[in-house]
């Protein structure tokens, strides 16, 4: 066969040609060989043209959609922001509280307002914005991260898509709002000028306090045109944009240091882009604005009602504040209103009639504020905020700035209980339990350094148990208790029970037990609900439902669940039930139901507290003091004509009043207490308190119980009054067996059955564990009259 003929195809059985050899027929007609199929795991992955076409085919894919996006997304005309809707509150049962949505704007030309307060506005929100386009996809990008990741939300949007949202779209958090807002903002960026788009994003923006646009802003901040404000003034305002009611240092004033380091930030940009010298920048300082005045329509307890409602849904995310402003909502909430008139009735009926602002200066600093939740649901029943909304803007029932007082000291007890805590000598803390209430004593077991508290009017106490350390509010006694605990333990408690963790002034240090942490009214509600609920906590709602053109609104799910154990709580429900028998808060009998509660004061008496409940209602109430020209907290020294006012005083009676009122026609139930062991109250002799410097040497001091041959004051055995070596502050708390009761001392010691007391605890083991009769305690006779203190 010739070499140019054709070699006859392989017959069966027969190997193909090699691969890679283009068979002759191929080779005859110029064609190239098929590719082999790929094989085996090859096949899983595409190949490059196929990753090229399908990029290829992408990327018409986007530039198709964006050229239909943008030819048929228009600019419409101007939303119903202008024209916004009213939001409906309404009580519990339907009645209206009240509508807001009056829309306070007056549009402004660019050039009225001052050059500095634009680079204000531009420094806080969008410092490129003369020099950038319309969009920003690295800010989109970053903050659709942020959001996907937990790192909250936040907003990637310049100046142009901020006004395009304000002004012709709505503020709901939609994907075809955010396309409409993408394409509108592109367009609008080729038909406007740059100080257009600001002119018109100035007009339109939320400031809070109703106000709309930076006119209306410069109004309600600091009452005066946008002409006339100052560069200090403008950062604030820019500030705000960031979160309008939050950021209102009056309202929220809390959050001060949030506002305060945000219009640091505006300031210290503007230093950044040349828009303000350094020097002009250190010499400015933060410009406190006006207290605000309510509209009209919210007089009376309405504007504190709705404004705290406003607070609780965007607090929660409910509803962003833009959003909320838009109107249209229908806001049915927990209140009732009986309860509501009941409590603004107490108020006026136990304080407000005793005041006379026209006669006594100190009669017009005075402020209240109250709540009251059921434990059992966590709902909000009513809210005291203010003599008037339009009068005295902030809403003391939120406010988180006045110290809470004694008030916190039952979290310190239900810490002890919750942990099994012990004292320094291995005694179970119960509210038996005894403890040295020597005015100025030292702490024991905290290295932080020296602290000796004093108690109300410097009143030494001698050895006493918990509970009547509760009744009298014995500061000594519980600032070793929380060292005894750990006041980090302590902290966690109250947390647990109901208070923010970001609480200002909660922190984990012996002086915890004081109260100088300043939780609002509301918090402090919620934490004594959580008691009265046997150690269960929900968080307070303020919410019954939301809707808006007839589809509801979720809300967030309350979550319940045992916070502290109850025989904790019901330990601490206990010892309270004591204060209103017959310790500082006796005043709470009024309401004629069985009833738990402490009273509590500020440092120097800026503020009166009463915390109480019984099985069906918690309310807290306080009375605070403040100057109305300058917003400074004052001393309640002389209000009503008063040398003080304490928590036993007005806030004890107004509580009672309203607490009566408001239970009316529910029948009286008793605590149902599971107790700590070795809890019962015992029967115990007299002992009576003493001042520090009341007994001397040449005074031969009263005996009660032992005898004193020295000056010092034995009560029960208990010499409080001496200066010799057993008094040496010390908590010495070795027990001594085998004493008798009432022994004698000499040495100018506390002698307690025998037991040289001044620093030493020790009891018989009948007395430490309930089973019998301490010396020198009170009596629950003792305990029942008039309080000496009013903490």
């Amino acid at each position: 066969m010739s070499s140019d003929e054709p070699k006859p195809e392989p017959g069966p059985g027969q190997p193909s040609p090699e691969w890679g050899e283009r068979p002759q027929s191929a080779q005859r007609q110029g064609k190239k060989a098929k590719r082999p199929k790929r094989k085996g795991w090859r096949r899983l992955f595409p190949t490059w043209r196929m990753l090229l076409g399908a990029f290829i085919g992408f990327v018409l894919l986007c530039v198709g959609l964006f050229a239909l996006g943008y030819f048929l997304v228009n600019i419409p005309p101007a939303n119903s922001a202008a024209t916004a809707q009213s939001n409906v509150y309404l009580y519990a049962d339907g009645t209206q509280i009240a509508r807001d949505g009056e829309v306070n704007r007056e549009n402004v030309k660019l050039a009225q307002i001052p050059k500095t307060v634009q680079h204000t506005v531009l420094a806080a929100e969008d410092r490129d914005f003369y020099t950038e386009s319309a969009i920003d996809p690295k800010a989109m990008l970053r903050a659709a991260w942020n959001t996907v990741t937990g790192k909250g939300k936040q907003s990637g949007s310049t100046i142009t898509q901020q006004y395009v949202k304000n002004y012709y779209l709505g503020q709901e958090q939609t994907v075809s709002r955010k396309v409409k807002e993408f394409f509108i903002s592109i367009k609008l960026d080729r038909e406007e000028s740059k100080d257009d788009i600001l002119e018109g994003y100035l007009n339109t923006s939320y400031f809070g306090r109703n106000a709309y646009g930076i006119q209306a802003a410069a109004q309600a901040y600091y009452g005066v045109d946008v002409g006339d404000l100052t560069t200090a003034q403008g950062a604030y305002l820019a500030a705000l944009l960031n979160a309008p009611s939050a950021y209102d240092v009056i309202a929220h004033p809390e959050n001060k240091a949030k506002a305060v380091a945000r219009w640091n930030y505006v300031l210290d940009g503007m230093v950044k882009e040349k828009w303000l010298s350094a020097a002009d920048r250190a010499a400015m300082t933060f410009p406190v604005p006006v207290e605000a005045k309510g509209p009209a329509g919210m007089s009376g307890q309405r504007g504190y009602l709705v404004q705290a409602v406003k607070d609780f849904i965007t607090s929660n995310r409910i509803i962003d504040e833009d959003t909320l402003a838009t109107g249209g909502y229908r806001i049915t909430t927990t209140l009732q209103k009986a309860k509501q008139d009941a409590f603004v009735d107490a108020v006026d009926d136990q304080l407000m009639s005793k005041i006379d602002k026209e006669s006594r200066d100190a009669d017009r600093h005075v402020r209240a504020g109250g709540a009251a939740i059921d434990p059992a649901t966590g709902k909000v029943l009513a809210m005291y905020g203010g003599i008037d909304y339009t009068k005295q803007y902030v809403n003391n029932a939120t406010r988180r700035d006045y110290q809470v007082g004694s008030t916190f000291k039952p979290f310190v007890f239900t810490s002890a209980v919750e942990n099994g805590s012990t004292t320094q000598d291995g005694r179970v803390i119960t509210p038996n339990t005894v403890y040295d209430g020597t005015n100025k004593r030292p702490v024991q077991g905290w290295d932080g350094g020296t602290y000796a508290p004093e108690n109300e009017d410097g009143v030494s106490y001698g050895n006493i148990t918990v509970r009547t350390a509760t009744d009298k509010s014995v500061n000594s006694v519980y600032a070793q208790m929380a060292v005894d605990v750990g006041s980090d333990k302590v902290k966690r408690t109250a947390i647990d029970l109901g208070l923010p963790s970001t609480t200002p002034d909660l922190t984990a240090s012996p002086s915890i037990a004081l109260g100088p942490a300043t939780a609002s009214v509301l918090d402090m509600t919620e934490a004594y609900a959580t008691l009265a609920n046997h150690g269960k906590h929900g968080t307070y709602t303020l919410l019954a439902s939301i809707s808006k053109d007839g589809e509801d609104v979720d809300l967030p799910e309350q979550e319940t669940g045992q916070s502290v154990s109850r025989e904790a709580a019901d330990t601490t429900t206990s010892i309270l039930q004591s204060v209103v028998e017959g310790g500082t808060g006796t005043a709470a009998q009024a309401a004629g139901r069985p009833a738990a509660g402490k009273t509590g004061t500020a440092e120097e008496d800026q503020a009166a507290w009463f915390a109480g409940y019984t099985p069906d209602l918690a309310t807290v109430v306080s009375v605070m003091g403040q100057d109305p020209d300058t917003g400074a907290h004052t001393s309640l020294y002389g209000v009503a004509g008063l040398p003080r006012i304490n928590g036993g005083g007005f806030p004890a009676q107004i509580w009672a009043q309203f607490t009566k009122t408001a239970l009316t026609g529910r029948p009286a139930a008793d605590f149902d207490l599971e107790l700590e062991p070795g809890s019962e109250e015992l029967t115990l002799p007299t002992t009576s308190p003493t001042e520090t410097a009341s007994a001397t040497p040449e005074d031969p001091g009263t005996d009660t119980g032992g005898t004193t041959t020295d000056g010092g004051t034995d009560t029960g055995g208990t010499d409080t009054g001496g200066t010799a070596e057993g008094q040496d502050q010390g908590q010495d708390q070795g027990q001594t067996e085998g004493q008798t009761d009432g022994g004698t001392t000499t040495d100018g010691g506390a002698d307690t059955g025998g037991t040289d007391a001044g620093t030493d605890q020790g009891q018989t083991d009948g007395a430490l564990t309930g089973g019998g009769p301490l010396n020198g305690l009170t009596s629950p006779s003792a305990r029942r009259s008039p309080p000496a203190a009013g903490r």
